[in-house]
């Protein structure tokens, strides 16, 4: 239970991070968005690490570890949020999400070929919701971002006292938002594989190591990438409000990937991917906090999310735990247990 409790919180830190992103890249680039909230992460995990005492465990995994968790960070914290802002900027979180569920197909068919994880029915039935309800939605919201709301970033300016420019009124690109959104998944499918591997029998106290190892190499990555000419003063000409989105974004979503290690050094993938799907629901709520006017809602995404959250909640379940609530026949429990493969 305690691994489907931290996936949770991994869940919501994420999306509150999804909401701070999307409010920066309404006037900076995604590039931009990558050099401060990537980096931040290296200097928060190492102080996490240290006043925990498992800093020292970072020399303690073997070379084998350290190239999964080192694979992890470039694939998640480059390759799948690149992806995610791109699609983030092009629809906002709300449209995106839902798409980008297509990286749960991925993480449970790896852990199943790969992990020799196996699937229950319980596991099965949470699934099919978790997937089920972001598909629900995905038709009515492509639908309603005509309806979005049309607020320039003129006016976003002037209420926040940016000197950014002013730029034409945002309106959907639905073909960069869904390709981006799908190859996101990508990466956030293969990650929890990568983690897990590297992390296998180490124990919640040795995530906090492997969070840095990989956060070390993702920073490491970037940092070729500003070699690159001109995106060193790109990255370095970011407005100050977006920046300080930015640097909100990137301290929640370290707080999010350690909730994530810790919940894959104790729990299955085929548990924690799709817990982790229970991020559209906070999606919704901060994203009305904080971008009501750049974002859509609508009843289908509404029931949509729901329809996740109880899949989330059958996922977190076992056949002895549903045999302690309710009083079954020893026939369903019995089915209940069935495991394939």
């Amino acid at each position: 239970m305690l691994g489907g409790l931290l996936s949770v919180l991994s869940a919501a830190t994420f999306a509150f991070n999804n909401a701070c992103t999307r409010r920066g890249v309404l006037n900076a680039s995604v590039s931009q968005a990558m050099t401060i909230t990537v980096p931040i992460g290296v200097p928060i995990f190492f102080v996490v690490a240290l006043l925990s005492g498992h800093l020292g465990l970072v020399l303690g995994f073997s070379w084998r570890s350290v190239l999964w968790l080192a694979g992890a960070g470039v694939l998640h914290f480059v390759w799948g949020r690149y992806c995610n802002y791109r699609a983030n900027k092009a629809l906002g979180s709300n449209l995106s999400g839902p798409v980008q569920q297509s990286d749960l197909v991925i993480s449970l068919g790896l852990a199943i070929l790969v992990l020799g994880e196996s699937l229950t029915p319980l596991r099965i039935l949470g699934i099919a919701l978790v997937v089920l309800g972001p598909a629900l939605t995905w038709r009515a919201d492509a639908a309603a971002g005509d309806k979005l709301a049309r607020v320039t970033d003129q006016a976003e300016t002037a209420a926040e006292g940016s000197d950014a420019p002013a730029r034409p009124r945002f309106e959907p690109n639905f073909a960069e938002g869904y390709t981006f959104a799908l190859l996101s998944g990508t990466g956030y499918g293969v990650s929890p594989v990568f983690i897990r591997m590297g992390l296998e029998h180490a124990g919640p106290g040795a995530s906090v190591a492997g969070g840095l190892i990989s956060y070390g190499a993702a920073t490491l990555a970037i940092a070729l990438i500003l070699a690159w000419p001109g995106q060193f003063r790109h990255a370095l000409s970011v407005n100050r409000n977006s920046a300080k989105w930015f640097v909100f974004s990137g301290i929640l979503v370290c707080l999010s990937q350690m909730f994530r290690y810790m919940a894959l050094a104790l729990a299955p993938v085929t548990v924690v991917a799709p817990i982790l799907r229970t991020s559209l629901i906070f999606r919704l709520v901060f994203s009305w906090l904080i971008n009501h006017e750049h974002e859509v809602f609508s009843a289908s995404v509404i029931a949509g999310s729901l329809i996740s959250l109880f899949g989330a909640v059958v996922l977190a379940l076992s056949a002895d735990t549903v045999q302690t609530v309710l009083p079954l026949p020893d026939e369903v429990i019995r089915v209940l247990r069935w495991q394939w493969p």
